[in-house]
């Protein structure tokens, strides 16, 4: 079956296409289900003097999900249509995340840590953040994050994993006996929370030129039986699904038969291949 289940659009303003063009594309190419999964509007940072363009205002969450459950409806019989959300984990907004998490039905949220404090991690415009800092302990701080989102039971899918490897700063050789112990400890997180996990294809674009998680990650976590879903995190139309073949491989080499999905935040199995 194809799916996937991470996508952003316009309206978080570092994305292009608008939602009904992402699924028009998910008819086109042959997606079974097709996730929709904007940003969480910044919630600890003023959007007004932060980076642009990093979510959608707040004001703009409820139009989200109505025009998510509209697409849903209307596009009936010829994709399934999955309502959700990547919310980040931040930590000491707890209670603001939980609040705006059950205003709405969704089918699913995806548990992210991009931001380390005021610090995104992840975006390319924010990278002198490393300057200074030695990366073992932002990995440190970085695992930490993502052990608290998934205690929080908040969350449905951890997302991207190991993002922290985007732009290529990763720790020393001799360093690399507590990495694995930082990944390993976060799966146990992951595994305890009974959450999902994505293999997100998206890094395989990206500086680091790797699947988010590592083949590494992704064979501990079968081995601990975490159950797998497929995201592309496009942010165009024309790159939905953009090398899920490949993590879709790399699982069937791995023996991996069944894929997580998800409806009304209650997790099924739908077959890898069939």
């Amino acid at each position: 079956m194809l799916i996937d289940y991470h996508t952003h659009h316009a309206r978080c303003g570092h994305a292009v296409g608008e939602l009904e063009e992402y699924v028009q594309r998910g008819i086109a190419i042959g997606l079974s289900q097709l996730g929709l999964s904007d940003h969480l509007p910044l919630i600890h940072v003023d959007p007004a003097t932060y980076y642009p363009e990093m979510a959608m205002p707040m004001d703009e969450l409820p139009r989200y999900v109505e025009e998510c459950l509209m697409l849903k409806e209307k596009y009936r019989g010829q994709i399934d249509i999955k309502v959700g959300l990547e919310a980040d984990y931040i930590e000491g907004y707890e209670e603001v995340i939980q609040h705006i998490l059950n205003q709405y039905p969704f089918d699913y949220v995806i548990g992210s840590v991009h931001f380390l404090g005021e610090w995104d991690i992840s975006d390319f415009r924010q990278t002198q953040g490393w300057e200074g800092k030695h990366v073992l302990d932002v990995y440190r701080q970085y695992y930490d994050a993502i052990g608290k989102a998934c205690a929080t039971g908040f969350y449905d899918i951890v997302g991207h994993l190991d993002v922290i490897k985007r732009f290529g700063y990763i720790p020393l050789p001799e360093e690399t006996e507590e990495r694995i112990a930082l990944e390993n400890s976060a799966l146990q997180a992951v595994k305890q929370a009974d959450m999902v996990m994505e293999l997100n294809s998206s890094g395989l674009s990206k500086v680091c030129k790797e699947i988010f998680p590592s083949r590494r990650i992704v064979e501990q976590a079968i081995a601990l039986d975490i159950p797998l879903t497929l995201g592309s995190d496009a942010h165009d139309p024309l790159k939905l699904s953009d090398h899920l073949d490949e993590a879709r491989a790399l699982l069937q080499e791995l023996g991996v038969e069944q894929l997580a999905v998800f409806e009304q935040r209650q997790r099924s199995s739908v077959p890898l291949n069939g």
